[in-house]
């Protein structure tokens, strides 16, 4: 081999291994971007959903877990046991679990966490969701025991919540800006309004994950999203905010397009104890002026299934109730009459900011007003909607898709932001949460869901699917969204 061919052998072979560090580079880290901001990340003190799709199974952990198929899997309880008359649940702790600051995750952090979630002056979201827990033992550091005051058949897949994650108290102070979890990756970094990162932990219990970096990036407006996945600036878009480009996506090799069946039952919430809202004909009213095809078409370009209840259409339980508010504006105007407002009136309709809700919320403006109802429309951000709407109870209807997996059970709360109490609802969803029989379970949902149906609590509109875009490469994306989640240690890039 002459000097020069052996330089030039050299020379390739360098640019050779050269190239083959950045592939390496490359295929370890993730770019995901999202419409919503966090308003912070603490999954167990609020009820936004861009927290979960953050932190969920990535950084912090719970008892159990959901996975893609919507089924429950062990996480940080490797194994349970269960008394015979369902009062005791025995969790087993997996064992060699630290939190990412050092420090050994076991029973005494998840009676801690339960505790807390369950107290009094708990700011847990969904606190109902440990409302039969009469009490939470420690047996060793690797069994925690927990008594039920009844049986509770959704116990173990209400673990699974982002809302039950395991939280430890040398941390909890500063959890919304720092959170530290058990999961596969630690928070690095937050630029607000820009971006969060995450990296992987080297001290993980679990199997390591392909993805050894991953950042969020939160990009609001649908014309900067469509920008940003066709520069390839992003490899994931989650939750894609513009579904007219769906198509284009599609035709483009560049790119997978998933269409995300959600649990998210998109609703007008409505004030139940706002006068006039709080007459059952007036909300009627409302329901019969909707048209939710006009909606599903115009607000998600033919992305939605109608629904007529607050249940997913997916579940084996649902009931198709959609007739019982089909779009009659005639009927609308009846209605209206007969409870006193012939002339109709005027009421608030406050939006977050997805798409779904902003581009919906237009519709039914015009939708309303077409019958007598005008609504003086404000756009929030999602900091001003939880403060406002869902914490102070200060609307009149306002547009959002709830994303929690079998959430019926939040009608059973008076005190839950559209203020629907229904004693003989409650009474109902109690005596579903003490049956374990499946065909009872489903006889009771049943009759759940046409309760709500026929009290017109809310205006019913779709079950949202969402598309994910992501880079042609990547793998291990989730086809069905059980709860919200970007399940990063599940991705990877193929070869």
């Amino acid at each position: 081999m002459s000097f020069l061919s052996g330089k030039l052998a050299m020379a390739s072979a360098i640019a050779l291994c050269a190239g083959f560090g950045a592939a390496q580079a490359a295929q370890d880290d993730i770019t995901v971007a999202m419409q919503l901001e966090p308003p912070h990340l603490d999954p167990t003190s609020a009820a936004a959903q861009a927290i979960d799709s953050v932190v969920y199974i990535n950084i912090f952990e719970g008892l159990t877990r959901f996975m893609d198929d919507g089924s429950i899997a062990p996480a940080l309880a490797k194994s349970w046991d269960i008394s015979e008359d369902g009062l005791t649940y025995t969790f087993h702790l997996n064992s060699g679990v630290n939190f990412h600051d050092g420090s050994a995750m076991d029973a005494e952090d998840v009676k801690f966490s339960l505790d807390r979630a369950r107290a009094e002056d708990s700011a847990n979201a969904q606190k109902a969701l440990f409302g039969s827990i009469a009490s939470v033992d420690v047996v060793d550091a690797a069994t925690v025991k927990v008594t039920l005051s009844e049986p509770n058949g959704n116990f173990l897949f209400n673990m699974a919540w982002g809302d039950a994650v395991i939280v430890a108290p040398e941390s909890i102070e500063n959890i919304k800006t720092n959170p530290v979890g058990t999961g596969p990756y630690k928070f690095s970094n937050w630029v607000q309004g820009d971006k969060i990162e995450l990296v992987a932990s080297d001290s993980y219990w679990g199997a390591a994950p392909a993805i050894k970096s991953a950042t969020f990036k939160f990009i609001s407006d649908p014309t900067a999203a469509f920008g940003a996945v066709m520069a390839e600036d992003v490899d994931v878009f989650t939750g894609y905010p513009a579904p007219e480009n769906v198509p284009q996506f599609e035709a483009d090799p560049r790119f997978q397009v998933l269409n995300v069946a959600t649990e998210g039952e998109t609703i007008l919430s409505t004030n139940n104890k706002m006068a006039p809202l709080d007459n059952v004909k007036v909300r009627k009213a409302i329901a019969h002026a909707i048209d939710r095809q006009a909606i599903i078409d115009g607000a998600m370009f033919g992305m939605g299934t109608p629904i007529g209840t607050h249940f997913a259409p997916h579940h084996p339980d649902y009931v198709d109730l959609t007739g019982n508010s089909k779009y009659d504006p005639e009927m609308a105007k009846q209605l209206l009459a007969e409870a006193g407002f012939p002339d109709g009136f005027t009421t608030t309709l406050k939006l977050p900011p997805p798409s779904y809700a902003r581009r919906g919320g237009e519709i039914i403006a015009a939708q309303l007003r077409a019958v007598g109802i005008e609504t003086e429309t404000s756009n929030l951000e999602w900091a001003q909607w939880l403060e406002q709407v869902f914490r102070g109870k200060d609307y009149g209807l306002t547009i959002v898709s709830h994303t929690e997996p079998f959430d019926i059970g939040i009608y059973a709360r008076p005190d839950y932001y559209f203020q629907y109490d229904n004693p003989a609802f409650q009474e109902l969803y109690a005596e579903l949460n003490r049956t374990t029989d499946p065909a009872k379970r489903s006889e009771m949902s049943a009759t759940l869901q046409t309760m709500i149906s026929e009290d017109y609590v809310n205006g019913y509109l779709f079950q949202l699917s969402t598309p994910t875009i992501a880079k042609a490469g990547v793998q291990g994306l989730w086809k069905n969204a059980p709860t919200a989640a970007v399940d990063l240690p599940a991705m990877s890039w193929a070869d």
